[in-house]
């Protein structure tokens, strides 16, 4: 039996290609470790398939979560038993683990041909409904990399192209190439550099916003607050969950629960609402912290 939302989320349009999402998307990466344990397919696939029933259709995903490949391994999975012409994939391509710790970047058009081929078959799907290149490759041009994603979505392969983490320029070069349809930059309460340039280039070329980390890595819903960090997150060395720090979220944290009292939500849900307010260009991908 077909499963069905049992939640309305509104649905939008992500860019002006035609791809329609749900308001709110899901960041699958948490689900395979980075910022806590991975858990188990069978958990990871329980959790997917509830957040389709609360009405979220659009999966983030990347080639690089997760210890080989885990988690593009996981969503796949968890597909089967949810009907694929009603999700939107997401996936990446571009990172690879050098060392097991420091990331390497390639963006040369063999190897975007065949992380996508990797990427089909370990997602056990027929075609990736929005492919980005998650970081960009200094050394290889944009539109060489764009040249052959190009080719992927004529074969049928990928139907839309994003990019995660370009520059202006570089979104200008390559949407020159072939529209780009999304771009997925950290946007938050706290992270808001890309308001200067970023957005309203996306507005101007007619590109949607995918916004991750919406919750600030989970800061805005409690995180090194009102709740440690578990031992096997990243977040441990980051800048803003350390040191003098610590003290600074707390009093920014304090802040933002008593407004959120006074309006009767969740510092979760005040931080969402803020980031949905900015426009129905900017779709948020929160998850698993």
């Amino acid at each position: 039996m077909e499963e069905k939302p049992q939640v309305h989320v509104p649905r939008v349009k992500l860019g002006s290609q035609g791809l329609e999402v749900s308001r709110l998307g899901f960041g699958c990466g948490g689900l395979s470790g980075i910022y806590n344990k991975p858990l188990s397919h069978e958990v990871g696939c329980s959790i997917i398939k509830e957040t389709f029933n609360r009405g979220i259709t659009l999966f983030d995903t990347s080639d690089v979560y997760g210890v080989d490949h885990d988690n593009e391994i996981m969503v796949g999975k968890a597909l089967k038993q949810l009907p694929r012409d009603k999700i939107q994939l997401a996936t990446k391509f571009g990172c690879f683990m050098l060392d097991g710790v420091s990331i390497g970047v390639k963006g040369s058009p063999e190897y975007v041909r065949k992380c996508c081929e990797a990427s089909l078959k370990r997602l056990d799907v027929d075609y990736i409904d929005l492919y980005y290149q998650h970081r960009v490759d200094t050394s290889v041009s944009i539109e060489d990399t764009m040249g052959e994603l190009k080719k992927l979505v004529e074969e049928g392969k990928i139907k839309y192209i994003g990019l995660s983490e370009a520059s202006a320029d570089t979104i200008r070069r390559a949407h020159a190439v072939h529209p780009i349809t999304a771009v997925q930059m950290e946007y938050s309460l706290w992270t808001r550099e890309i308001e200067d340039d970023i957005i309203p280039l996306c507005r101007e070329l007619g590109i949607g916003i995918v916004a991750y980390s919406p919750l600030g890595r989970g800061f805005f819903a409690g995180k090194a607050v009102v709740e440690s960090l578990p031992s096997e997150s990243i977040l441990a060395m980051h800048p803003r969950f350390s040191g003098e720090n610590l003290e600074k979220n707390k009093l920014l944290y304090t802040r933002l629960e008593t407004l959120a009292a006074k309006y009767g939500c969740t510092t979760p849900q005040l931080a969402l609402a803020w980031l949905l307010h900015q426009g129905d260009d900017i779709v948020p991908i929160p998850g698993i912290y």
